[in-house]
C-alpha cells in the first residue's frame, strides 16, 4: 500500500513555482497590433446572419457566443499551414493532397487534423482573411466526407468534443464565408456532433478523452441555440468524467504529465465558453482547476518545463506558461501525490521528482512506461538526472523501435534486474505483471528530506524487492541514495543475477570518470561542477539519450552502476554532491 499524505495546494515551501507570463510575440511572428484589435471587435459583434434557418422547432441556427481561444497556437506550424501544409510532429501532409477518403498518416496526425485543433495554430499567425480560405477549405473537405457518415475515428466522441470546442473559438475562421449553404452545413453539422455527443460522451474512455467529450456537450448546450438543457445535462456528465478520470489529488489517471496538460487546457477552454455566455465558470469545475494546476506544477523542474514520465516529453516552457496563464489559478505545487503517485523534494534552487507507484492501468493510456522507483533531478534550470521519456511524444523519424524502447525501465533512472523490466511491456504494447504494491514513507526537516519507497516487480520473477532511499539536503547541494534488492518470496534464482543501476543524465551534462574507483565529475553548460560516487558495483559511462521539448532526440550520456545480486540480496549507496 502507499501510505504518503497529500501535500495539497496550500503546502508552503521552497519550491515554489510561479506560473509563466503568456508570452509576447514580436518580430513578426504572430499577428500586428491591428490585426488582433481588428479579430478582437470581430468576435465582439459576430454572429452568423442565418437567423431565418432553424435547427429543429423555434431555435434559430446559430450560435449563441464565440469564446476565445486562450492559448497560443504553435507559430511554425501555423507559418507552414499559410504556406499550405499541415504539419504535426513532423509529419507533413499538403492541405490540397489531404484525402480523407484514403487516410495515409498516423494515428496522431489523424488526430491533430480531425480534432481541428490545427484551426489554433493557423489563428496566431494569420488574419481572418489570411486563414479563412485555408480554414474553410479542409472544413468543406471533412464535411463532404464526414457530415453524413459517421466515421470510427472522425465520430469519436473526444474528438467530437474537441472539435466543437475549437470549432466555436474559431468560428470567425471557418464561418467567414459568404456561402450560405457552406455555413449552414457547418452548424447543422455541429449540432448533429452535439447529438451524437448526448448519446455517445460516456462511451469515450475513461480519462481525458471522455473529459473532452462531456466538454463538447457543455460547449454545445452554452453555445448553440436552445440548449439550457443540454447544459445542465452536460455539466452532470462532465462532472462523472472528471470523478472517474482524476484522482482525488488533481492528478489524472494515465499518470501522465503531457495528458494533465492537456486535460487542463481543456477545463480552460470550457471557462472560456462560460466567460463567452456572461456566466460564472461552476465552482466545482474551479476546484477541479485548482488541484490539477497543483499536480501539474509539482512534475515540473525549475526550466518550467516538465519531467518526463508515461510517454510524456517535457514539452515547451512557452506552451506550458501559455496554458497555466490562460487557466487563471494561482497554486503550489503538490508535493506528495498518494494516487497521482509523484513525490517531489525541493531545496534551494534544487527540485527531485520521483515516480512512487505501480503504471497507470492499459485501459487509461496506451504506450504505459515501466518507470516505478525512477527520478529526475535538477539544480536551477540545468536537469542532472533525467527519464529519456518521450515515448508518446516523439517526431515522425523516431523508429517505432526505439519508441518502444523509451518504455522499458532501462529508459529511466532507476535500476534493472535480470535484464528486465519492473512491469513486462508485451509485444503489443500492453502492459503485463509486474509493479502491484508500492510502499513510501517519507520525512522532511529544515536538514534534509527523506524518501524511501520499495515495489514488488521482481518478487515474483527473481525472488527479490527493490528498496530505493533518497535524500535531499537541505541547502540542495546533495543528494545521496541507496538501492536494494531485498530477498522475499520463494522464488530463487540459481547462482546471481545481474543488476543495472542507471542515472541518464541531461542534455548539456558532460561525465567523465575520475581515477579513483567508482567517482565521477559532472560538468554542467553553466559551468557548475558535480561529484558523482558509488560503492556497491561498477561505474561506467555509456551513450543515452532523451526526448526533448520538440518530440527530437537528444545524444547524452548515462551513469551505469553494474553488478551481480546473489541469493542474499545487493546493496548500492551513491551520491551527488555539488562542487562548484
Amino acid at each position: 500500500m502507499r501510505e504518503a499524505t497529500d501535500g495539497g495546494a496550500t503546502a508552503q515551501g521552497a519550491d515554489s513555482i510561479e506560473e509563466g507570463k503568456r508570452l509576447v510575440r514580436v518580430g513578426g511572428g504572430g499577428l500586428s497590433l491591428a490585426d488582433r484589435l481588428s479579430e478582437h471587435l470581430h468576435r465582439l459583434t459576430w454572429r452568423t446572419p442565418l437567423h431565418s434557418l432553424r435547427l429543429k422547432g423555434r431555435h434559430p441556427l446559430k450560435l449563441m457566443a464565440v469564446p476565445e481561444d486562450p492559448v497560443l497556437g504553435d507559430i511554425e506550424r501555423g507559418h507552414a499551414l499559410l504556406g499550405g501544409v499541415l504539419d504535426w510532429r513532423g509529419e507533413e501532409r499538403g492541405v490540397e493532397s489531404i484525402d480523407f477518403a484514403h487516410p495515409d498518416w498516423s494515428s496522431g496526425f489523424a488526430d491533430h487534423l480531425h480534432s481541428f485543433a490545427w484551426l489554433r495554430d493557423l489563428s496566431t499567425v494569420a488574419t481572418r482573411a489570411q486563414g479563412a480560405p485555408i480554414a474553410e477549405y479542409l472544413m468543406g473537405r471533412w464535411l463532404d466526407a464526414f457530415a453524413e457518415t459517421v466515421d470510427a475515428t472522425a465520430w469519436r466522441p473526444d474528438l467530437w468534443g474537441r472539435r466543437i470546442l475549437f470549432w466555436t473559438a474559431h468560428a470567425p475562421l471557418i464561418l467567414s464565408s459568404t456561402d450560405l449553404v457552406y455555413r449552414s452545413r457547418v452548424l447543422n453539422t455541429m449540432a448533429r456532433g452535439a447529438r451524437h455527443l448526448d448519446r455517445g460522451a460516456d462511451k469515450a474512455p475513461p480519462g481525458v478523452a471522455r473529459i473532452a467529450a462531456w466538454c463538447g456537450v457543455v460547449a454545445a448546450g452554452l453555445l448553440l441555440a436552445g440548449g439550457d438543457p443540454r447544459q445542465a445535462f452536460g455539466e452532470a456528465g462532465l462532472n462523472r468524467a472528471l470523478d472517474s478520470g482524476l484522482f482525488g489529488d488533481g492528478g489524472v489517471i494515465a499518470r501522465s504529465p503531457a495528458v494533465q496538460l492537456d486535460a487542463v487546457m481543456l477545463l480552460t477552454m470550457m471557462r472560456e465558453v462560460y466567460d463567452a455566455r456572461g456566466l460564472v465558470f461552476p465552482e466545482h469545475f474551479q476546484a477541479r482547476l485548482q488541484k490539477m494546476i497543483s499536480a501539474l506544477l509539482g512534475v515540473m523542474h525549475g526550466d518550467r518545463s516538465l519531467s518526463s514520465w508515461q510517454g510524456s516529453g517535457p514539452e515547451t516552457p512557452e506552451r506550458i506558461a501559455a496554458v497555466i496563464e490562460a487557466s487563471g489559478v494561482r497554486t503550489r505545487p503538490l508535493r506528495q501525490a498518494g494516487d497521482w503517485g509523484y513525490q517531489r523534494l525541493a531545496a534551494a534552487q534544487a527540485v527531485l521528482i520521483m515516480d512512487a507507484a505501480p503504471p497507470p492501468i492499459a485501459r487509461a493510456i496506451e504506450g504505459g512506461c515501466a518507470s516505478t522507483l525512477a527520478f529526475e533531478f535538477s539544480d536551477g534550470t540545468q536537469r542532472i538526472v533525467v527519464n529519456c521519456g518521450g515515448a508518446r511524444a516523439t517526431v515522425a523519424q523516431v523508429p517505432a523501435s526505439l519508441a518502444h524502447g523509451l518504455r522499458t525501465t532501462a529508459a529511466h533512472s532507476t535500476l534493472t534486474l535480470g535484464d528486465s523490466n519492473s512491469t513486462a511491456i508485451h509485444a503489443d504494447g500492453t502492459l503485463g505483471r509486474g509493479v502491484a504494491q508500492v510502499e513510501l514513507s517519507r520525512q522532511e526537516s529544515d536538514a534534509a528530506s527523506r524518501i524511501e519507497a520499495s515495489h514488488d516487480g521482481y518478487v515474483r520473477r527473481y525472488g527479490f524487492t527493490h528498496r530505493r532511499q533518497l535524500l535531499l539536503t537541505g541547502d540542495g547541494r546533495e543528494l545521496r541514495g541507496e538501492d536494494a534488492l531485498l530477498p522475499e518470496g520463494r522464488k530463487r534464482q540459481a547462482g546471481s543475477t545481474n543488476f543495472a543501476l542507471r542515472f541518464h543524465l541531461g542534455d548539456g551534462v558532460e561525465a567523465m570518470v575520475t581515477a579513483e574507483s567508482g567517482q565521477a565529475i559532472l560538468r554542467l553548460d553553466d559551468g557548475a561542477l558535480w561529484q558523482f560516487r558509488c560503492r556497491g558495483g561498477t561505474l561506467a559511462i555509456e551513450e543515452s539519450l532523451w526526448i526533448d521539448g520538440t518530440g527530437r532526440p537528444v545524444p547524452t550520456q548515462q551513469l551505469v552502476v553494474t553488478g551481480e545480486t546473489p541469493a542474499g540480496g545487493a546493496h548500492v549507496s551513491w551520491a551527488f554532491k555539488r562542487a562548484l
